[in-house]
Formats: structure tokens, C-alpha cells, sequence
């Protein structure tokens, strides 16, 4: 729904479990605390419009805890046009105060009985783990605190019993990424944004003059940034809280530093997280590291410190997405809930909104720090939960490459090919694939231009250094084709042959499933295709089957967000404008959907949500009506192929015919664009691991035949990489089969059809 419209009622079974809820005679009050973090604004907006959705009032509590202690204009009830064209805007508008009135009994008693006055029971709390304890202990005392205020004559007994029990929801507003429980917090998506850029900036500069550069980054007591950023940007070295170097890493460092430069990498990269410490628990500063590294190899050597340059800025789409699901959520939980209901907390589990026992995540996270106190490292890294020790993993198996006399070798050669239009994130992908694959002793053998250039014996071994500085580069290096297989299967077959191809690793879109189909389908005919196969989705279209994301869907979607924010910005101060914005993803409504919910459009229409005229004709209603007062621009985004009839330049007629004398329209095709550009940190981040364990199953499966000269003969050793909701799953592309709709494949494959993945 849009950045400044009034509720329409969504589709399908949504409504349908909307229609069970009922928010009437319920006041929810929302509030920021703590430091501030990128899309805390669209949680806010998310809170407040889905509370008046279902009928209830929803009251902003401005300044924190602080403005809730001293009550007045400090809290005040909220329209739906009170967090209009808030999405993009950077921090909280609602303002966020350290409060220590709010540590005290006194200060408690003051909140509740502003809080009654205006009968608010349900809170919703937006902020770090500090302010969510606050919430939790204040909701404990409750009950307390109005039997209290009573005897003093502050509120009556029929207040009290009709207010008699306060429920919480929390959401993790943080850009440190510090709490357990969460995959994600509000705010660290942008926040790897804001490095990923400054280490883009740093790194042409950096290989002009051949320096070294350290980075540092927040994170006191959390070395999140600092991971996901060496990860993401492929760092030389990476400090962490949790995770401190070995004794003797001065040395180690040195060493790696001056073996890369040896390779001819003309750069070195250095990420410290601000509270990063030793074995011994004593900082480690980014300027202690500049002195070692000059008095010890002499390089030029600068540090830069990033400050809160991480804090700031327009939120991410993934941020403004992730905000917003989590705001319905926390509002529905509140509605749900009962007076036992202790306080819970909204997180991100995979690709799910959960909830979870407030308090359990907070003790879990403070457990984090005691263990690092104790210096229990390991112990750290597992409380800090699955995804934090994966990465950690992968870092080090991708940054740090064994001697050849220390790496078993598996005499296997396996295959890395990219299919279809390009998407960033790919390179990511490839570069993980290829040092996994080294590290775990196999040959690997780029393909270049897909499966044409298969056909054609356009491969060649590629080593550990070949990949070097990949992560953050768009496009295909390999370069990709839309081209399947079908046709040169006899040549294929041949050059598989010929270079002992014992493995095959796909990076792709719906081209790349097509031609998976194809070679499954060839292996009666060529036993050259009886070897493990793996699929790893790459499209920005995000509609390949098993997957709920691809690599590319992320950056393409804030290719969209960020356009949309300068088209709405470019009618601001002008008349009345209406833009209409076409967006990719072929048969699938991924981009038009989510860029729609990411950049507050009042309409998307997409493929999988048939709609006819009567449906335009309320759209152009509403925007006609919502024109009338001081909103001055509109926003409605269409999926290229979500009608054949209803046209860009259809509905961008329609609206201007219906709006002449209220507004104007303007059309834009974003086209190209989307495929475009450096990769977000989250397609590098995913494309880096999903292509890790891609390639580790791959390992898993040839050791599995090693000696015996066995055949792949059975239909899992096929099968597309996925995330499903919680998990990465491999899922037999043959089983897929029956789930796709192949009815939508233009011919030759080369369009986007719609499938269970999108």
C-alpha cells in the first residue's frame, strides 16, 4: 500500500485473516529508543497504518521512554497521513532519548499513569536490547504501578481494572546486528550499505597507489559490519570482538599481507570492528594496526574510520521491507494477545516473520558478552547463532588459502558456467565457487559465455588469485548467455569429456533451470551427464523454482527503490504528478510487489493478482480523491508482463484522461538499469554462501563415488539450491518440474515464467 494513501482493502487470504481481527476499543502506543537505525521510520509507518487498519487508535510516544515519563505533547494520537512519505527518510521521526527518569519507580509511576490516562495497554517498542528489557521489566510491574497511583488518587479503581494488564511487542532496532534471535535486525542492512560504498570508493584509490588501507567500523560489542563486510568486499584481514586472533597474529597478518601483494594484488584491505580485541581481552585499535603493518613491511598504509556515516542515510529496501513486515506483525501480536501474554519479540527467521519470548533473546544476547568477559570465544560464536558461525566460516575458508602441500587433492575437475541475463551478485558467486572448490582440492574450469561457449570448448582452469576483487563487480566476468543447451548437447558432452568435467556448478536464472531439465533429460543418451549437477538461482526476475531469492533480486529492488525516491522527489514543490513505473521480472511480480512496499506506491499490478478495469477505475478514484488535499504525488508501479492488454502505456493514458484537472502523469520504463550496477551487500553476502554450499555438496557427492568409478544415475544429483522460508535446501530439479508453470516460457526459454520460486 502507498506512501500517503488512505487503507484499501488487500486480497485474497490476507483479508481474509485481517477481517478475523479487531482493534477496536484498543490503544497500541509506539515508540523509538535507544540509538537510532535506518527504518525505524517504515516500522513506525507500519505500526500506525496497520493499527488503524483493523480499528484501533495507535498514539505516537515521542523522545523514547523520556516522552512517555513526561506525558502532555509527548504523546499524541496518529492519522494515517501522520507517517506519510516516511519510508525513505533516514533515523526516526519520532525522535529516540536516552531516559534515566525511566530507571526509577517514580518514573515508572509517571509513564503508567500517562499511559492510562489515555488508555493505552499495548506498546510496541522499537529499539535495542536495553530498551526492550525496560519495556519488559516496566510490563512486569504493571499491575504494581496502577494499584500505586490509585491509592494515591492519580487515576480511579475503574481505570485500573479496565487497564489492569499492559502487553509488549518489541522490534530489534539496531545497526549492529546485536541481538539473538534475529537473523536481521532494522538498520544493519543499510549500515553494510554505507561501508560496501565507502569500501568501493576506497579500493580504486587504494590500487592507484598500491596502499593498504584499515577500515574501522561499529560493532563494541558485535563484529557483524565488520564480518559481513570482509565478506562481502573479500578483506585481506578482519578483527572481531568474538571471534580475537590467534597468538602470534602479527606475524600471520604480515605474512598474508605480503604473499597477496607478491601476487600481484596491488591492494590490501583491513576491517576492524571499534570494540575488536586479543585472546587476552585488550584492544586492538585500527591505529595499532597501521603502525604494525608500516614499521614491519613498509606499505603505505591510511586508516579510515567510518563513524556514523553507518547510522545515516535513506534505509535499504531490504530494510524498509524488512521494517514494515515486522511492524503488521508486532501489530497483530498485539491484538492476539492475551493478559498473560508475556512480552515478545518480532524476528527474522530465514525468510520468516517469528516471535519469540522477549526476555530468553535478551538473556541469550547478554550471555554473548559473558562469554567474551570469560573469554569463551567459541562459545561466543555459537550464541551468536547459525548464520554469525557460517559466515565466519566462510571468511576464513575463502580468505585464507592453505599451501598445496596442505590441501588433499580429489583429482575432479568441476565445471563453473553462467546462464541467462546477467545479475549481480554473480561474480560473488563464481569467486566462492572457485576458492571452495581449490580449498577442498578439486580442479576448477571457468566457462565462459554459457553453454554456447560449453559447445564451443571456451574453458580454461582457473586458480585462487583469478578471482581476487570479484565480489563487488556487476555483471558476468564469464560472460552469459540465454542460449540452453538442447542444441549442443553431442559438443557439450565432447568438451566434458575432453577436460574430465566430473561436476557441474550452474549460476543462473530460469535459462539455467531450463538447461538443468535438458542435460537431466540427456543422460540416457550421453553419459558424460551422469555427474553431480547444482543449480545456484541467479535472476533478478527471483523466479526460479525452489527459491524464494535470487541472486540480483536484492540490488535490482533497490535500483527500483532508489528511482522511485528521486521520481516522487522530482514532483516535490511542482502540481499534482502521477508516475507510472514499469519494472522487470518477466511473468513474476517480485520486483513490481516489493518495490511497491519498499518505495510506498499506492498501486502495483502484477501477474499473479489478475485485475481488470473496475479495478484501475478505483485505483485512479482513490488518486483522484487523494489529490484533492496538500498530497501532490503518486506512485504506481506495473510488472512488464502482468497484462497483455493493460499496457504501461494504457493504464499511463487512462490515469491522464481520468486525472485531467486534478493531476498530470509521467511514465517510466526502467528497463536495463536493473540488471545494472555494483551488487548490494546482501547478493554479494548470499551469492558468496549459497555458492559455498553449493560447492560443498558438490565435494560431499564426489567423494561419496571416489574409487568407485561410479555413475550419477539417480535424480538428486540434480538439483537447484534454494532458500525455503527458514532453510537452503537442495531440492531434485526433476521434482521441480511438477511444481512450474512452463505454459508462460516464451519461446526459447528466454522469458520469465511465473513458479512456485517467485
Amino acid at each position: 500500500m502507498d506512501g500517503h494513501d488512505s487503507p484499501q482493502t488487500p486480497k485474497g487470504s490476507f483479508r481474509k485473516f485481517l477481517e478475523q481481527l479487531s482493534g477496536a476499543g484498543k490503544a497500541i502506543g509506539v515508540l523509538t529508543s535507544g540509538g537510532d537505525a535506518q527504518g525505524m521510520n517504515a516500522a513506525v509507518r507500519a505500526v500506525v497504518r496497520m493499527g488503524i487498519y483493523v480499528g484501533a487508535k495507535v498514539y505516537f510516544i515521542y523522545e523514547g521512554y523520556q516522552g512517555m515519563v513526561d506525558g502532555g505533547s509527548n504523546i499524541v494520537e496518529a492519522d494515517w497521513e501522520s507517517v506519510s512519505s516516511i519510508l525513505q527518510v533516514g533515523g526516526t521521526i519520532i525522535g529516540s532519548a536516552r531516559c534515566q527518569d525511566f530507571r526509577t519507580r517514580e518514573g515508572h509511576l509517571k509513564a503508567a499513569c500517562n499511559l492510562v490516562q489515555l488508555g493505552i495497554t499495548s506498546l510496541c517498542v522499537i529499539g535495542g536490547d536495553g530498551s526492550l528489557t525496560g519495556a519488559h521489566i516496566f510490563q512486569t510491574e504493571w499491575s504494581g504501578l496502577l494499584e500505586e497511583l490509585a491509592r494515591d488518587g492519580k487515576i480511579s479503581t475503574e481505570q485500573v481494572q479496565k487497564h489492569g494488564h499492559l502487553n509488549v511487542v518489541g522490534m530489534v532496532g539496531s545497526i549492529d546486528n546485536d541481538f539473538c534471535g534475529t537473523d536481521m535486525t532494522i538498520g544493519t542492512d543499510s549500515a553494510l550499505h554505507r561501508i560496501i560504498e565507502v569500501v568501493d570508493a576506497i579500493m580504486t584509490t587504494a590500487q592507484s597507489h598500491q596502499r593498504t588501507f584499515v577500515l574501522e567500523v561499529m560493532g563494541r560489542h558485535c563484529g557483524y559490519l565488520a564480518l559481513v563486510s570482509a565478506l562481502a568486499c573479500g578483506a585481506d584481514w578482519v578483527f572481531l570482538p568474538e571471534s580475537p586472533p590467534e597468538e602470534g597474529w602479527q606475524e600471520n597478518m604480515c605474512v598474508k599481507l605480503s604473499e597477496n601483494r607478491a601476487r600481484k594484488k596491488r591492494l590490501n584491505i583491513i576491517i576492524v570492528a571499534e570494540g575488536a580485541i586479543d585472546t587476552q581481552n585488550k584492544p586492538i585499535t585500527s591505529e595499532q594496526i597501521k603502525e604494525l603493518v608500516v614499521t614491519q613491511l613498509g606499505y603505505d598504509t591510511r586508516v579510515t574510520i567510518l563513524g556514523h556515516v553507518q547510522r545515516g542515510g535513506t534505509p535499504s529496501a531490504f530494510d524498509r521491507i524488512l521494517a514494515s513486515r515486522m511492524g503488521v506483525e508486532a501489530v497483530v501480536a498485539l491484538l492476539q494477545a492475551t493478559p498473560e501474554t508475556p512480552a515478545c519479540v518480532v524476528s527474522l527467521s530465514g525468510n520468516q516473520a517469528v516471535r519469540l519470548p522477549l526476555m530468553e533473546c535478551v538473556q541469550m544476547t547478554q550471555e554473548v558478552q559473558k562469554a567474551m568477559d570469560e573469554r569463551r570465544f567459541k562459545d561466543a560464536v555459537q550464541l551468536r547463532g547459525r548464520s554469525f558461525e557460517n559466515n565466519l566460516n566462510t571468511y576464513k575458508q575463502l580468505a585464507i588459502k592453505l599451501p598445496d602441500s596442505e590441501i588433499p587433492k580429489s583429482n575432479c575437475n568441476v565445471g563453473v558456467v553462467n546462464v541467462g541475463a546477467p545479475a549481480a551478485g554473480m561474480n560473488a558467486a563464481v569467486r566462492a565457487a572457485v576458492r571452495v572448490g581449490i580449498s577442498e582440492g578439486h580442479k576448477m574450469f571457468a566457462v565462459y559465455d554459457g553453454f554456447e561457449g560449453f559447445a564451443k570448448g571456451q574453458i580454461k582452469e582457473i586458480g585462487w588469485g583469478d578471482v581476487g576483487g570479484w565480489t563487488g563487480q556487476g555483471g558476468s566476468i564469464l560472460g552469459t548467455k540465454r542460449i540452453l543447451p538442447g542444441k549442443y548437447l553431442e559438443d557439450i558432452a565432447v568438451q566434458m569429456r575432453t577436460h574430465g568435467i566430473s561436476a557441474l556448478l550452474i549460476i543462473g536464472g530460469f535459462e539455467a533451470y531450463l538447461g538443468l531439465l535438458e542435460l537431466l533429460a540427456a543422460r540416457q543418451k550421453h553419459e558424460e551427464f551422469c555427474v553431480p549437477m547444482v543449480m545456484v538461482p541467479a535472476t533478478v526476475s527471483n523466479n526460479v523454482p525452489g527459491s524464494d531469492f535470487s541472486i540480483g533480486a536484492d540490488t535490482a529492488l533497490n535500483t527500483i527503490t532508489d528511482t522511485c525516491d528521486r521520481i516522487k522527489q522530482s514532483a516535490s514543490g511542482t502540481k499534482r504528478r502521477v508516475f507510472i513505473i514499469e519494472t522487470m521480472g518477466g511473468f513474476c511480480g517480485y520486483l513490481a510487489n516489493m518495490g511497491g512496499l519498499a518505495a510506498g506506491a499506492d498501486a502495483a499490478y502484477i501477474f499473479e493478482e489478475p485485475f481488470d478495469i473496475r479495478d484501475l477505475q478505483s485505483n485512479v478514484e482513490h488518486l483522484t480523491e487523494k489529490m484533492k488535499t496538500s498530497i501532490q504525488r503518486g506512485l504506481v508501479l506495473r510488472n512488464e508482463s502482468c497484462s497483455e492488454n493493460y499496457t504501461t502505456d494504457f493504464i499511463y493514458q487512462l490515469y491522464s484522461e481520468e486525472g485531467k484537472g486534478v493531476f498530470d502523469c509521467r511514465k517510466n520504463v526502467l528497463g536495463h538499469m536493473q540488471q545494472g550496477g555494483a551488487p548490494s551487500p546482501f547478493d554479494r553476502n548470499f551469492g558468496t554462501k549459497i555458492s559455498a554450499r553449493a560447492m560443498q555438496w558438490i565435494s560431499s557427492k564426489l567423494r561419496e563415488s571416489a574409487g568407485k568409478g561410479k555413475k550419477f544415475l539417480s535424480e538428486d544429483s540434480v538439483c537447484v539450491l534454494g532458500i525455503s522460508k527458514r532453510t537452503l535446501l537442495f531440492q531434485p530439479v526433476a521434482e521441480l518440474k511438477k511444481e512450474t508453470d512452463f505454459d508462460l516460457v516464451p519461446p526459447a526459454g528466454t522469458g520469465s515464467p511465473r513458479s512456485s520460486g517467485g
